[in-house]
């Protein structure tokens, strides 16, 4: 009976939050953009809108052109645009649904992000033991991403989307989010300096 009246139940996050969704998806799409105007180039030679080369290390190149690169047989880039729109609608949806929406709504975005999150650790873990380079744009998805996943796990969590057993833990995480995040960025540039001596590369 709990668990139907749960998924019965409305629930909508706070403004900043929401926001802060909205922003997190207008910069992934854009970056995602840049990325793919990027990638084109590297095909054909064209000019990039704003150049990633910043140094032999430092390069989008190496991992445009890449199998990791091109995951679905086109480039990562798409998904990104595809994808990022859906931290907006739900950004925006937040703060157009007074009333909240359903659990259901918010676990198929929390999905989708969780996915994203997933995503973004693959490549960022291909690029430095695999590819030996860290492409800028990519780096400001993986930016972009980790946040929003654990705000949006930590908030779903504990708002009881996923059930009331985990609201305490949703609570913790929810307010470590910023350390967490932190933490999530300092393992990925430590592992990128130890392995690939960016620092030494600029």
């Amino acid at each position: 009976m709990a668990a139907s009246t749960d998924s019965a139940r409305a629930f909508r996050p706070g403004r900043g939050l929401a926001i802060a969704w909205i922003v997190a998806g207008v910069a992934g799409w854009t970056v995602s953009f840049l990325l793919y105007h990027e990638y084109i180039g590297q095909l054909t030679g064209g000019q990039a809108i704003i150049s990633c080369d910043v140094s032999p290390v430092v390069t989008c190149g190496p991992n445009l052109l890449s199998p990791g690169g091109n995951l679905l047989g086109f480039s990562n880039s798409v998904i990104g645009m595809v994808l990022f729109p859906g931290a907006v609608f739900a950004g925006v949806s937040a703060l157009a649904a007074p009333n909240g929406l359903r659990a259901w709504y918010w676990r198929v975005y929390a999905a989708v992000v969780a996915a994203a999150f997933v995503l973004v650790h693959v490549f960022a873990y291909r690029s430095v033991f695999e590819y030996g380079s860290l492409c800028p744009w990519c780096m400001v998805v993986w930016l972009v991403t980790i946040p929003l996943f654990w705000s949006t796990l930590g908030w779903t969590l504990r708002e009881g989307v996923w059930g009331r057993a985990l609201q305490r833990i949703g609570a913790v995480l929810l307010s470590g989010t910023p350390l967490v995040v932190v933490i999530d960025y300092l393992v990925i540039a430590v592992a990128a300096q130890v392995r690939l001596d960016v620092l030494g590369s600029l």
